[in-house]
């Protein structure tokens, strides 16, 4: 398999580079990243129209995967409690080598075929459940292990690579494939290929939460309010909703404790 992610880049000779080079050909080459992923927008659509099906019934989106790309699925389910006020677990990261693997590279994790299906299990998996493989080379055993499993076990599949054709793609229900290219760093694939896994995760959680409800108009309105920045972001919610005064719709907050309840109560 040609992977175009280890391919050499197409600059040569970066030490020698002034810094306004350095920055200049970095954000040339990540403006190609929105581009791939334009072409991947009707396999993300299907993706989630059909993910949706199973979450509006109780199913669960899980993401997997290793280094960078571990990481960054846990950045998305960790965020989507916060933001969007469901509950810890409906979304949930996991990453090769466990917690400690988020802040430190753990030696040969990715390398297990049998340990990401491990880990799934300890929070018993089924098939109502959702499982994104998450991967730019598309050939990391520890997610290709876990996928291989929740197909045979009736889950949902799709995977996040940056090589087309990859193991990933090819063993997956869904497989969604922005191919960007050479990084600008050889190799380094928490360039481009992790900008444009960031930007599908952005767009298959940030879609499925308001195909779930949690958004009104353009509001996040089930959003914790776990400080003072997002209280104020509340209170001016319901200000603009209800076009009430600041310290009446800081009153509603108060006593409903929720930006749809404060709206829903002063309607009713």
């Amino acid at each position: 398999m040609k992977k175009t992610t280890e391919s050499s880049s197409v600059y040569n000779s970066l030490e020698t580079m002034s810094t306004l080079d350095l920055l200049s050909n970095m954000n040339n080459e990540d403006k190609s990243v929105p581009l791939a992923i334009e072409k991947e927008i009707p396999k993300i659509h299907l993706f989630i129209d059909t993910c949706f099906a199973r979450m509006k019934n109780g199913g669960r989106l899980f993401y997997i995967g290793a280094g960078t790309s571990g990481r960054l699925g846990i950045v998305d389910a960790s965020e989507c409690p916060p933001t969007f006020g469901v509950a810890q677990g409906v979304v949930v990261g996991i990453i090769a080598g466990g917690d400690s693997a988020i802040r430190k590279a753990v030696e040969f994790a990715e390398d297990d075929t049998e340990q990401g299906w491990i880990d799934l299990q300890n929070y018993s998996i089924n098939p109502n459940d959702t499982l994104v493989g998450i991967a730019a080379s598309g050939s990391t055993p520890y997610v290709l292990g876990a996928i291989e499993k929740a197909k045979e076990m009736g889950v949902l599949t799709a995977g996040i690579s940056c090589n087309p054709d990859s193991p990933l793609s090819l063993s997956v229900d869904f497989p969604i494939t922005p191919e960007v290219g050479p990084e600008f760093v050889t190799g380094s694939t928490r360039m481009k290929s992790g900008t444009a896994q960031k930007l599908v995760l952005n767009m298959i959680s940030t879609s499925l939460m308001i195909k779930l409800g949690h958004v009104k108009g353009n509001r996040m309105v089930d959003m914790q309010l776990s400080n003072n920045k997002l209280i104020d972001r509340g209170v001016r919610m319901i200000l603009e909703v209800l076009d009430i005064s600041y310290e009446e719709a800081e009153e509603l907050l108060k006593v409903n404790g929720s930006v749809r309840k404060s709206i829903e109560s002063y309607k009713a």
